[in-house]
């Protein structure tokens, strides 16, 4: 079944990972793909369209959401998943630190629903999925810029739920687990070991499960859930 037939999507972070996943799974369910990133990293399958693009950058958000409108039609998905982490504590982190994450994670996706809302608004209506993760919910020490723009991800969500929801506008956020993804497997291994030892499922999550989330919100199948939070992490918030 194509769960998506005829709908237009715009993924961020989709050169690899959960974007990657994303984008693939789509394509998959019959949806026009725009699959964004820094660069391409490995062959889409079906119709997904690459275009590089820097999220902290509103110029390059304005080129891809009106190339895609003016190619394909309209903008009914958009899947903000570009995101990065730091973990070095407050007291250590340098401004150049923050401010990067900060731009990537939160002020990234902010643009991405700044460019999308004016068409979603004209076309009357569409759907929104913003990724944030379990540690938008709850903390683990040292990573308090990842955070705090996690957490802002998942309010701002709420904000743009409530506000546009008579327009026909949904938007929800995504909480993912410890997945097992290019960016995970680059970063400490006793990290690792720690937070899937902390999953009451003890194991990591695959992309794609991630994946299946966003594909049920971004489908007609989700036409009455706005402003939620979808968690996708083998049991680790349910402790």
């Amino acid at each position: 079944m194509s769960r998506l037939e005829g709908k237009v999507a715009i993924v961020t972070g989709a050169a690899r990972g959960i974007g990657y996943a994303v984008a693939q799974l789509f394509a998959d369910h019959g949806a026009t793909v725009v699959a964004t990133g820094p660069q391409q990293r490995d062959p889409y399958r079906g119709p997904v369209h690459f275009e590089e693009l820097e999220v902290s950058d509103p110029a390059a958000w304005s080129r891809v959401v009106e190339s895609t409108v003016d190619r394909f039609g309209a903008v009914d998905v958009l899947v903000n998943n570009a995101g990065i982490i730091v973990y070095e504590p407050v007291h250590e982190l340098t401004q150049e630190g923050w401010d990067r994450v900060v731009a990537v994670n939160q002020t990234g996706t902010w643009l991405g629903m700044k460019a999308v809302i004016p068409h979603m608004l004209n076309q009357g209506g569409g759907s929104i999925i913003n990724i944030s993760s379990i540690w938008g919910n709850v903390a683990v020490a040292g990573a308090h810029a990842y955070h705090a723009t996690k957490g802002a991800v998942r309010n701002m969500s709420k904000n743009v739920a409530i506000t546009f929801a008579e327009q026909g506008i949904r938007c929800n956020s995504v909480h993912p687990g410890f997945i097992d993804t290019p960016l995970t497997q680059s970063q400490d291994p006793d990290i690792n070991a720690w937070v899937v030892s902390a999953t009451p499922m003890k194991r990591a999550g695959l992309p794609v499960e991630i994946a299946y989330g966003c594909l049920y919100l971004a489908s007609d199948e989700a036409k009455f859930v706005t402003g939620s939070e979808l968690v996708i992490d083998g049991g680790y918030l349910a402790q």
